[in-house]
């Protein structure tokens, strides 16, 4: 598989492995071995990316730990922090306190002594952007954190961030159907030498407008279209969504 480089030298997959799913958000968890065994069929098919968070739960930490502790030297992990408790119901909490209590705890459930990428999840705004990135960066200092993220972040976020600690990556929604990166965000990650790891490239199966009533038939039209020169192409209509975001899912390729 092809490698692309996110921010700061870091070194990833073209495609990343999202482990949410595997224990939250999307129906029952898939029991603990099934889901190793799959995280380490997609490190044999070439993935070195994967990503979880502690809001996901510790099971979902703890599995991409078991999974990948025999490759470790050889693949990414990014882990995120941001919400009280590590519950994704009851606030944010961006406090310096609180990163470095979830970077203990992720260290401890993914068998490793330090993150790759160490995500805020989502912005607090009742800690300071410099704070939090200060915070991290105290953690890199100490060799337990190697780069440092930011999840749904805005252009003022990013700034404040990366004038402390730069920002390797940022994660953020994009698709064919979600397109409001391109405006300032995609730009200022060119500026700031930042990646874009990107979510939710097939719109998450999500409900929508161009799916309802008169726009169903409209876009039956247009699927047509796309079918014809997709053939041609020797690629699926499912390959769209992934080929519209593959020369910016990683910005810098370098």
């Amino acid at each position: 598989m092809e490698k692309r480089n996110l921010g700061q030298g870091l070194t990833v997959s073209e495609i990343g492995f999202g482990c949410m799913g595997l224990t939250f958000g999307y129906g029952p968890a898939q029991s603990r071995e099934d889901a190793v065994a799959l995280v380490r069929a997609a490190y044999d098919l070439g993935v070195t990316f994967f990503d979880t968070a502690e809001a996901y739960g510790q099971l979902n930490e703890e599995i991409v730990g078991e999974a990948l502790e025999p490759v470790r030297d050889k693949v990414v992990i990014a882990t995120k922090f941001g919400f009280r408790e590590g519950d994704n119901t009851k606030g944010l909490d961006s406090s310096p306190a609180r990163i470095c209590e979830v970077i203990e705890n992720s260290l401890r459930h993914l068998r490793t002594d330090y993150v790759d990428l160490f995500y805020q999840h989502r912005v607090d705004p009742a800690v300071p952007m410099e704070d939090v990135a200060g915070a991290v960066k105290d953690l890199i200092a100490q060799g337990k954190v190697r780069h440092f993220g930011l999840s749904e972040a805005g252009p003022d976020s990013i700034r404040a961030a990366h004038a402390v600690q730069p920002v390797a990556a940022l994660q953020s929604e994009y698709s064919m159907w979600w397109r409001s990166p391109e405006a300032e965000i995609l730009p200022l990650l060119e500026d700031t030498g930042s990646g874009g790891t990107h979510r939710l490239v097939d719109a998450d199966g999500k409900e929508l407008a161009i799916l309802k009533s008169r726009n169903l038939d409209l876009n039956f039209t247009i699927s047509g279209v796309l079918v014809e020169v997709t053939g041609k192409k020797e690629r699926l209509v499912n390959d769209l969504p992934l080929i519209n975001v593959e020369s910016i899912r990683y910005r810098r390729n370098d």
